[in-house]
């Protein structure tokens, strides 16, 4: 079990160098946060319209595709934005595709991921707070843009909460490590 001690506005767990990598995500919003960000052709339209929430909010982001609405493969755009989160280019990712759900499921293969999908406020704020999620992923199809925006918002807003809850993740953390180091 790994321990969570506070590091400024984040809770990092100490020890293993790889569960610091992992782990130091931005926890709530920081005005040096930097983000990437990407969509495949289901999401494009919805990616331009949460590029000037996240404006106006004051997030730094990277686009990382898709630049149209142009069929791709959304395996490809998760990807990115996961290795780049996972490796710490990046605090967090923002994925968007219909449902949301292709995308989680294709980040959260990248170890140190923990993608959610919200399709409303108070799950991508849960999703936060108790889960230390590092990647948003949002159904362009079953949201509006003002229910994206508002989510986008509750996202950033939201703190990791630690406790009976870092319990939990370092158990995710666990499993992800054995997977890892082949036990």
């Amino acid at each position: 079990m790994f321990d969570f001690v506070q590091l400024g506005k984040k809770l990092v767990p100490s020890g293993s160098d790889w569960v610091q990598v992992f782990m130091d995500a931005s926890i709530g919003y920081d005005e040096n946060m930097k983000i990437a960000l990407a969509a495949d052709h289901a999401g494009f339209e919805e990616k331009e319209k949460v590029k000037k929430t996240l404006d106006d909010i004051g997030v730094q982001y990277t686009d990382m595709g898709t630049d149209s609405c142009e069929s791709v493969d959304y395996p490809d755009f998760a990807r990115k934005v996961g290795e780049a989160v996972a490796a710490g280019e990046y605090d967090q990712g923002l994925l968007i595709c219909g449902s949301g759900t292709g995308m989680a499921i294709a980040a959260n293969k990248i170890p140190g991921i923990r993608a959610a999908v919200a399709w409303n406020e108070d799950i991508a704020r849960l999703a936060r707070q108790h889960n230390n999620a590092n990647v948003l992923a949002l159904p362009a199809r079953f949201t509006t843009a003002d229910e994206s925006a508002g989510i986008v918002k509750a996202w950033f807003d939201a703190d990791f909460e630690g406790g009976r809850h870092a319990t939990r993740v370092n158990k995710i953390l666990k499993i992800e490590q054995e997977d890892l180091s082949g036990k």
